[in-house]
Parts: structure tokens; sequence; C-alpha cells
């Protein structure tokens, strides 16, 4: 990869960019959110992760104790493991009363659906979304692919959540699956523009994890080939030429380091780096 942009102007997008960044925790490591509060600022958007070993109620209670914590908390609802429509609706009004505005809706990854939503689509078709309350919804994007979903599929399934926006006044976004291969991501945005999809872009990158966690959550996308690719190569990819507009701001993927990841971000919102051409990286310098 060639960084083309001049340094400094680099840097400063970098800065900006990163600045309106968001991250994830799960539920187990709630008892770190005083340490994240006192790195990542008031008001960032943390996303609750549900992990396979997560009850719903347990990413709800999660998510209520990251709103108190003064950010914008943003809790996975995976519509496969959703035991009912009921269960959905009393979890949403619980975190509409404890001031959650806006939720991350996946398929959730299990074989067999708890219940009756087999998929996010089944949520938007059944007008629980829009009587909840939550002003903002996003939903995945999937630049390198995903492995249970045909292509076309999901940019049908995008168009059709597109309209519900429309429709009701939600509003959409997408947050794309972490990859391992930058160059794919301005791939996929000109396709996400080919197929007519206008929704804003929250680009998901991993954020310095160990390899070790990587490796864990590669079952998705991406192969051990592409691990060369750090979150610095991300950055500097998306940013050496100007990001198309609907590209709005990055998510960083913590797998687990959550505190790690907020540090780091911190570091480069606040141009604690240099940009290594050399070596094609961020050089932290304080």
């Amino acid at each position: 990869m060639t960084v083309t942009a001049p340094e400094p102007e680099l840097k400063a997008r970098i800065m900006d960019f990163v600045g309106r960044a968001s991250t994830e925790i799960t539920p187990s490591h709630v008892a770190r959110l005083p340490e994240l509060a006192a790195v990542l600022r008031a008001g960032t958007a943390v996303y609750v992760d549900h992990p396979s070993k997560a009850t719903l109620g347990q990413v709800v209670r999660a998510s209520l104790a990251v709103q108190r914590s003064g950010f914008r908390a943003t809790p996975h609802i995976a519509a496969r493991r959703i035991a009912n429509a009921q269960t959905l609706r009393l979890a949403l009004a619980e975190l509409r009363a404890g001031g959650v505005e806006q939720i991350l809706l996946v398929a959730g990854d299990v074989e067999h659906p708890a219940g009756e939503f087999t998929s996010t689509l089944d949520i938007f078709e059944s007008g629980i979304l829009e009587r909840s309350g939550i002003m903002r919804v996003g939903v995945a994007g999937h630049p390198e692919g995903n492995k249970s979903v045909g292509l076309m599929l999901l940019w049908d399934a995008l168009r059709i959540k597109q309209q519900f926006a429309e429709r009701t006044g939600i509003s959409l976004y997408i947050v794309s699956q972490f990859g391992l291969n930058a160059a794919a991501m301005a791939a996929w945005q000109r396709d996400v523009t080919q197929h007519g999809v206008r929704l804003p872009i929250h680009v998901g990158i991993a954020g310095p994890a160990p390899l070790s966690a990587l490796i864990r959550n590669l079952s998705a996308i991406g192969s051990v080939a592409d691990l060369a690719t750090t979150p610095d190569q991300h950055l500097l990819a998306l940013l050496s030429a100007p990001p198309a507009a609907q590209i709005v701001a990055p998510h960083f993927f913590a797998f687990g380091g959550s505190v790690e990841t907020a540090r780091w971000m911190r570091k480069i919102a606040g141009g604690e780096f240099e940009v290594d051409r050399g070596a094609v990286r961020l050089r932290i310098t304080a």
C-alpha cells in the first residue's frame, strides 16, 4: 500500500476519524467500566456484545450499566437468540427506560433459532422496532462476505432495511464486520453505491488485539494468511485517499480487551503518534 496524502494532512485526518470511533465491551467485563470511563470521552458509543454464553438479560443489564457510565450504550440484539416477540418487547422497553436509544441488530451466530425470529428481517417485519422508541439501529455489513449467506441475499437484505428506515423514520446505519483485508473495504464501498444502498457506514476494524484473539474470531471471515494486517494498516489504507462520504466513523472490535483498545484509540485521536511510511504503521510517541 502506498500512502500518498501529505503527512500533516493524513495525521489530522486519522485523528479526526478515530475521534469519532466506537468500541465494545462484553457483559462479563462490566466491572472495567470505571477504567473505560477514565479513558474514553463521555458520549462515546460503546457496544455491548452478546457472547454465546451470555443471556439477553445480561446484555440488557450490562447496557444499562454502560449508559449510566456516561456512554451511548449500543447493545447487540441477536435475532436468532430471542425466545419470542414478548421477550424482545420487554428487553427494548427496559433499555429505553434506562435511556438507551440505539441498538445493533444482528442475526446471531447460532445454527437453530431459539424462537420465531430466524433473521433480522423477521424483526424488521414484526412492527416491534417502530413501537419500541429505539431511535437508531445498526445493521451488519460484510465487506469480505458471509459464509452462511449468499452475496445477492446480503444486498437484498440491506435494501429492504433501507426501505424500512425510509418508511418509519428510524435512523439506520451499517456497521461492517471486522476484516483482515485492508483493501476489501474500498471495493465493498463501491459495491454499496452500485447496489443503491445509501446508509452511513461505520467501518469495523480489528483493534490492537493479540494474535490469539484474532485467530479465535476467524470463523466467519478471513484466514490466518491475512493476519499481518493491523489497525494501523487499515486506517492508512482507508484514509490515504479522501474516504467516501458514506464512511462516517470506525468501530474498533476489542475481542475482550476493551480498556486496552480504548487506550490505543485515545492515543491516536489525541495525535500521540507519527506516520511511519516505511513500515506502513502508526508509531506511538507517548
